[in-house]
């Protein structure tokens, strides 16, 4: 890009480094794996990785068709939902404790929402 980069970049740069200093840090493991965050304009997801192994051991999403989206709530309570869903398949699985992966993205809105339903539901983050 030449000197003068747009915003759109600046921000896609940004959380790529932020993602990228968190992967560093962030490992999960059988005993406490990783709680990833996807955050789209439309859509959130959420995913709980086994990263020895690779395996993603539970998901929710609002893309799911198991999960109806009510046209009346805003995104942020619909991301507490889906929070509290992935939180309630987590321990049926025996999963208690989780790192909390935020993907490179601020936490804030939607993501803050979708770990607090996740403490709710039961989850250690």
């Amino acid at each position: 890009m030449t000197k003068k980069q747009s915003k759109t970049y600046r921000k896609a740069q940004a959380r790529r480094r932020r993602k990228l200093a968190i992967k560093k840090k962030i490992f999960g493991t059988s005993d406490r794996p990783r709680l990833v965050v996807y955050r789209s304009l439309k859509n959130i997801s959420a995913q709980i990785i086994d990263d020895t192994k690779g395996h993603t051991l539970v998901s929710a999403s609002t893309v799911n068709k198991d999960f109806e989206i009510d046209d009346s709530k805003k995104k942020t309570e619909i991301s507490f939902e889906i929070g509290k869903k992935i939180g309630e398949k987590a321990l049926k699985n025996g999963i208690k404790t989780v790192r909390f992966d935020r993907n490179g993205y601020q936490y804030q809105g939607r993501v803050k929402n979708l770990a607090e339903g996740a403490r709710k539901a039961g989850l250690i983050l």
